[in-house]
């Protein structure tokens, strides 16, 4: 019996007629195995998206998957008997850990039946890893992305996640909570703004952008495309630069990230929809201080796709691609700390609803942003944003052996 399978066992134990075993994923068919998983999990769950797995394939591929250009990761399946009964995945991200000084292991693609002894396998073997690598918590859950996966839903299970939000089961809250995580940091939320009636507190939003306008200190432009390497340094710079990074668990960006997140969105992308302010004029003039961007919410397509699992689901992609998503997914308003009083904000917004709306959308996400972000919530709610899901990332420290 080799390392890794000693370490689930050693975080497991008799439950339900059977010893738990974790095994390291080695094989392209195991790989496959793990990844298509979730599909026990979430049979019953009409809420769920399943993810892609050509996509999910090539990401947790050490050959092919961008983290591993900067980190490594290890993969294991939980059994009981011959039944798979969970998945973890456990990396280091040696960029991170340079620019925070904490040696914290990420944990993802973590799935689980609703059974403790299953989770606790499971992250002993996560934590078997980490030590061996020198790391010292658990922090997760993050699909080998800092914006894939993001934490357990703990609040909001009305409506489908939009895409990049993740989806989890009633009880992984509670079995991560007993199982020794505390929160990371503060949670974050999703907020909607619905399009498609009159919202007086939207007009407060366009009269504050049409008085930011008229000082005309700032312009608000489209995305250049063709120089998106430029467009994702700039956003680089107002991720590291706009977001409170101080409290615990804040994970500075790396550039090779910023561009790995932007680079497949270049496809779906509409320029006109993802916009910057920039200085109009004096010694600052050019400067980006402000970025506002959205993209299609392609998870109202892949609903249709199950995953391609299938060579026949590809039809069913290619027939509910000719529908027009209602949804559009804002992912991040970045204004930097020195203009939040300067009026961008609203003239950011003002000009995305108005966009928005000449599109044909019906409402727009907002996520996910922190509840103890220093500007986004409160002005969108000011906008007419509701909260509608909440997600909270978890850390266990590691003990020693």
């Amino acid at each position: 019996m080799n390392h890794a399978e000693l370490s689930g066992q050693s975080g497991g134990g008799k439950a339900h007629g059977g010893e738990v075993v974790v095994r390291p994923v080695r094989t392209r068919r195991e790989r496959r195995r793990f990844l298509t998983f979730p599909w026990e999990i979430y049979r019953n769950d009409p809420l769920w998206i399943p993810p892609l797995i050509p996509e999910r394939m090539k990401v947790t591929n050490p050959n092919k998957g961008v983290f591993f250009e900067r980190g490594t990761a290890a993969f294991f399946s939980a059994y009981r008997d011959t039944r798979m009964v969970g998945t973890i995945c456990a990396a280091c991200d040696p960029a991170a850990i340079e620019q925070t000084g904490r040696k914290d292991c990420m944990f993802g693609f973590f799935e689980t039946t609703d059974d403790a002894v299953v989770a606790a396998a499971l992250f002993a073997a996560a934590e078997r890893w980490a030590r061996d690598h020198g790391l010292t918590a658990l922090v997760g859950p993050y699909n080998l992305d800092y914006e894939d996966g993001y934490g357990i839903l703990t609040d909001g299970r009305d409506r489908p996640p939009v895409i990049l939000c993740g989806h989890t089961p009633e009880y992984y809250q509670r079995i991560v909570e007993e199982a020794g995580f505390v929160p990371a940091r503060a949670g974050n939320i999703a907020l909607a703004v619905d399009l498609t009636r009159p919202d007086p507190r939207v007009e407060r939003i366009f009269r504050a952008a049409e008085i930011a306008q008229k000082r005309a200190r700032f312009v608000v432009r489209g995305a250049r495309l063709q120089q998106w390497e430029d467009e994702a340094m700039r956003v680089h710079h107002l991720l590291n630069h706009s977001l409170d990074r101080s409290e615990e668990g804040g994970v500075p960006w790396p550039e090779e990230a910023v561009r790995d997140l932007v680079r497949p969105f270049l496809k779906i992308a509409d320029p006109d929809l993802v916009l910057f302010a920039d200085v109009a004029a004096g010694p600052l003039a050019g400067r980006t201080v402000g970025w506002f961007a959205a993209v299609p919410n392609m998870n109202e397509i892949l609903t249709s796709a199950n995953g391609l699992r299938y060579p026949w689901d590809y039809l069913s992609l290619l027939v509910a691609l000719r529908r027009h998503p209602k949804c559009l997914a804002a992912k991040s308003l970045l204004v930097l700390p020195e203009y939040h009083m300067s009026g961008v904000a609203a003239l950011l917004f003002g000009e995305f609803y108005r966009r928005a709306r000449e599109k044909g959308y019906a409402w727009i996400d907002l996520s996910l942003t922190s509840e103890k972000n220093p500007e986004t919530p409160v002005i969108a709610e000011r906008a007419g944003a509701v909260r509608y899901k909440r997600y909270q990332v978890y850390r266990r420290e590691i003990l020693s052996a």
